[in-house]
């Protein structure tokens, strides 16, 4: 896929900047330099918050509106707001939302809040946040059954859904299982773009994934430094 108006930036973490012909989006903000170019961007802002958890979830965002009213934001449910902000549109699972021009469904995690899949001008985005196959070597193998189980049954909801860019995690704490959800996620959904996610500072994590992954048809993206630009 190469679409000249699709600009992605990597912020930290799970946070990334997706921008369209008309559009900002912005994906679970944690850390990163990006409040410039919200508060001066000429495009339409949307921004997206998967759960509450600190490292997808900074309430920095909400003192954006200050300098641009028009912000649209969408929340998973569990997000609490304590002031009251009028522009925020609230999903709980397999809801559906359009704003604008953008078609947004939420789909379910496997740890806490919603994933997303969007699509704005033909582009269909697929953002985790946490859903992932959290298998934790310390686990009871009761609990590792269940985590593969829900896991997997999320996806099979999810399958037969077109994604052209999947923002997904790739997480270093999960020792030798790090990338189990990864490869599972694009087996069964095959994204144009695969975009690993949740590592922290473990850039290395990007590389080493690739290369475990690389006859899979698609593109594996290298995250190598904060800001890294794409097109796509």
């Amino acid at each position: 896929m190469r679409n000249p108006n699709i600009k992605l930036r990597y912020l930290y973490h799970s946070g990334f900047v997706v921008e369209t012909g008309k559009n900002l989006l912005l994906f679970d903000y944690y850390q990163g330099t990006i409040e410039r170019l919200v508060k001066e961007s000429p495009k339409n802002i949307f921004i997206f918050c998967s759960h509450s958890h600190a490292d997808h979830f900074n309430p920095i965002i909400l003192e954006w509106q200050k300098d641009r009213a028009d912000i649209q934001y969408i929340f998973s449910r569990d997000i609490s707001v304590p002031q009251t902000v009028e522009n925020i549109n609230y999903l709980s699972p397999y809801e559906s939302l359009r704003i604008s021009n953008l078609k947004i469904k939420a789909y379910n995690s496997t740890d806490l809040g919603v994933s997303f899949l969007v699509e704005d001008e033909g582009i269909r985005l697929f953002h985790a946040g946490d859903l992932n196959w959290w298998y934790w070597n310390n686990d009871t193998p009761e609990g590792m059954a269940m985590a593969e189980k829900d896991f997997k049954d999320e996806v099979q909801k999810i399958k037969g859904e077109s994604i052209d860019i999947a923002f997904f995690p790739v997480d270093p704490r999960l020792e030798q299982n790090y990338g189990a959800g990864a490869e599972y996620f694009i087996q069964e959904l095959n994204p144009r773009v695969f975009v690993p996610m949740h590592f922290a500072d473990s850039l290395e994590i990007t590389k080493q994934f690739k290369e475990k992954v690389k006859e899979y048809p698609g593109e594996i993206l290298i995250l190598s430094q904060k800001g890294q630009e794409f097109i796509l």
